[in-house]
Parts: C-alpha cells; sequence; structure tokens
C-alpha cells in the first residue's frame, strides 16, 4: 500500500463499513502454477473473518485451504489533474486519488452448512438493497438445483491477521486547495472519490 502515513488510518469502523458497502473484491494467493486471482463477492462476519465462495474449477479453489491469502477491496479512485490546484498547476504533478483496503490472513475452507449460510446470507444482504419488487430468496430454488448449486462452488474464511489500507485522498494537500481538486473530480463525474475528500480526508 502507500507508503505516505498521511493516507492512513486508525478507523477500524470505517475500513469495516468499506467492506460492507463495496462488497466485492480480488483474493490473491500463490499457487504452485504461479499467483492466482480471483473475483469474489464478499461477506464481513463482524467478528475478524471474510468470507467468500469460488466455482469448483477456479485455479485458486484447490490450493486455498490452509493456505495465506490477500484479499482486496478497492473503493472509489479518479485522476487528478495539476490545473485543478489553486496554484493552476504550476509545479504540481498528476496523480490519481483512490481508496484501497488489503487484508492478509488464513484461509480456511467451509462445510456444506457454512457455504448455504454464506449463500443465503450474501443473496439477503443484496436483495434487500434493491427498492423494487419483492426480494429472491433461496427458497425460489428447486432441491435439485439447490443441490447442483452448492456442488459446484466451494466456501471459503478469511481470519484476518493484518489490515493494510490507503485512503489516498489528497491529505497532503492546504485543506482550500484539496477543496478546489475535489470540485474538479466531482466536474469529470467522480463524485464518490469527490465526497471522500471532503469528508474523510481531515
Amino acid at each position: 500500500m502507500h507508503p505516505n502515513k498521511a493516507f492512513r488510518t486508525d478507523d477500524r469502523t470505517l475500513l469495516e463499513s468499506l467492506i460492507e458497502e463495496i462488497g466485492f473484491g480480488m483474493v490473491f494467493a500463490q499457487t504452485p502454477d504461479g499467483p492466482r486471482v480471483a473475483h469474489v463477492p464478499l461477506l464481513w462476519t463482524e467478528d475478524g473473518a471474510l468470507q467468500f465462495h469460488l466455482s469448483r474449477g477456479n485455479a485458486l479453489t484447490r490450493h486455498l485451504d490452509g493456505s495465506t491469502a490477500l484479499a482486496l477491496v478497492n473503493g472509489p479512485d479518479g485522476y487528478v489533474s495539476p490545473r485543478w490546484h489553486l496554484d493552476g498547476g504550476a509545479d504540481q504533478v498528476p496523480t490519481w486519488n483512490y481508496v484501497a483496503l488489503e487484508l492478509e490472513g488464513r484461509v480456511r475452507k467451509m462445510d456444506e452448512d457454512g457455504l448455504t449460510g454464506l449463500i443465503t446470507a450474501l443473496s439477503d444482504k443484496h436483495e434487500a438493497r434493491i427498492t423494487t419488487g419483492k426480494p429472491w430468496t433461496m427458497d425460489k430454488l428447486s432441491d435439485k438445483r439447490r443441490k447442483g448449486l452448492i456442488a459446484s462452488i466451494v466456501g471459503f474464511e478469511l481470519e484476518i491477521l493484518a489490515w493494510r489500507e490507503t485512503l489516498k485522498l489528497s491529505q497532503n494537500k492546504p485543506e482550500d486547495d484539496r477543496a478546489a481538486l475535489a470540485a474538479g473530480l466531482e466536474s469529470e463525474g467522480a463524485l464518490a472519490v469527490a465526497h471522500m475528500m471532503r469528508n474523510l480526508a481531515q
């Protein structure tokens, strides 16, 4: 992650809320075939773990149980133009503002009951965010279809041993300059990162 300590935070609640809100990330691990990555929905368990599932045929699936892996959650980001600085960009350089969270830990394979609970919790959580219609639930599946689904995927839990975050939101710039940069990002449609600059970069 970024070496500048200005882009760190001790606010664990904030970091947990990023996992909850974004809900999707990447899991990286070293395998005998080389480094591999999988893109996965993530479920924060509130007791120091992340749960996720992979297709049984995924290149990582057979190597994860008992391994150390890295999960990455990417937040909003945006290109920062030197011209948005209050001085018009004199002696400034382009950069990129972004939010990212790395979570390192040991991985264990879940049993079938745990996997079923994970799939149910994920679908319930995201269905609740949809504002129209009746939420879809697992009981919509026939027994045959549900068993086939569970047989085709593998659930995992990553026990988080290390948190490494970067909230690069121009905290190394004066407050009035940071406001100008946020306005520039907002004008280009990078609303989320501009919002975070105004509300998190103190």
